[in-house]
């Protein structure tokens, strides 16, 4: 939806105040791009709140509109607050967007339905599943909030919080199994670098979101032990199909795999520095243990965090996932990263068309 484009007849009622759960990178930079749509559309500027784990960045987003600890050297709109109070923060919003580690998500739940407003969609950024449940934000948000399906998108797509924090142009994909809910966010967060396409495959999306990171970590392991690009490019490659095979397991479809959610995600995650599970990766690929590269990227990789649950999620459903298997095993520290060269393209010979 192009910027300053009719919002769809029946789109309900809802507050103006946005609130974003999390100030990290891409939590800081998505209340930026919600800021600079209004300003884009020309309408006034909402009311936009960051919820902050840390007193300090609440604080500075506040006061200074900086978040130097995620985003160095980015002015942010001065409409933007902060604040540590999850319910002071959540109260009267009609855009509740989760930008928090999947880990995390659970338990900051219950204080978010306490205040939901019961027009309000609930947007997740988060591209990670949810350990021991296996569980996608959106089944999350349906069980813990009780939020049916049509107040529920995700936001997935290359992404990269820091180019995009700059302004540089990227597009995007908001889906919801609602049409009308895609829409309305897509509405608001159009601007003049940041282009949304909504899309109603919910499940493929947010599977797309998910393994891109655990493909990513495969890749940085092939940089780290100092692979070329035939190597990188191969693992991209396989690690697509293996995407595809679980997203079509699960009832989602094969061509979101094509778009921005699948392949683009996967080649921007998979190829830039800025890239913290690509990164993470290349640390354990030079030797590091994963507390060691956990403890030097200072962020979370969600690759590292959901790669189990990945794993359990494709046995259970019986698809094939080699490169997965192979990361689950490496971050479980069962198996040695010299050893991937073989295991990473491992499978029996057969034609390419059978993925």
């Amino acid at each position: 939806m192009s910027a300053g484009a009719p919002e769809s007849t029946g789109t309900p009622s809802r507050p103006e105040k946005l609130v974003v759960v999390g100030a990290g990178s891409w939590g800081t930079t998505f209340a930026k791009v919600l800021a600079d749509s209004a300003l884009e559309r020309g309408v006034p500027a909402p009311e936009i709140v960051v919820w902050a784990r840390r007193a300090e960045i609440a604080e500075s987003i506040t006061r200074d509109h900086r978040n130097e600890d995620y985003l160095p050297q980015i002015e942010l709109p001065e409409c933007l607050s902060s604040t540590t109070d999850l319910a002071a923060a959540v109260a009267g919003a009609g855009l509740v967007v989760l930008a928090i580690p999947a880990q995390q998500v659970r338990g900051h739940l219950p204080a978010i339905r306490a205040h939901l407003d019961p027009a309000a969609v609930v947007l997740s950024l988060v591209k990670g599943l949810e350990r021991g449940t296996d569980a996608r934000m959106s089944e999350l948000c349906a069980e813990e909030l009780d939020l049916p399906a049509d107040r529920f998108a995700v936001v997935s797509g290359p992404n990269l919080a820091l180019e995009i924090a700059r302004g540089e142009p990227t597009a995007t994909v908001v889906a919801s199994t609602d049409l009308v809910t895609a829409e309305w966010i897509a509405t608001r967060t159009a601007g003049p670098y940041f282009r949304p396409y909504t899309n109603t495959d919910v499940t493929g999306v947010e599977i797309c979101g998910v393994v891109k990171n655990v493909i990513a970590l495969a890749v940085g392991i092939c940089d780290g032990l100092g692979f070329g690009d035939n190597s990188k490019a191969s693992v991209i490659t396989r690690g697509l199909a293996e995407t595809t095979r679980l997203v079509e397991s699960l009832g989602g479809q094969a061509g979101t795999l094509a778009g921005l959610a699948g392949l683009g995600d996967l080649v921007a995650t998979c190829a830039s520095p800025l890239s913290r599970n690509r990164t993470a990766g290349r640390y354990l690929g030079q030797g590091l243990s994963v507390t060691e590269a956990t403890d030097r990227l200072k962020q979370t990789a969600e690759g590292m965090k959901s790669v189990s649950a990945v794993v359990d999620l494709s046995r259970r459903h019986g698809v094939e996932m080699p490169i997965s298997e192979a990361m689950n095993a490496v971050i479980a520290e069962t198996l040695d990263v010299h050893t991937l060269a073989g295991l990473l393209l491992s499978r029996d010979l057969k034609s390419e068309g059978r993925t």
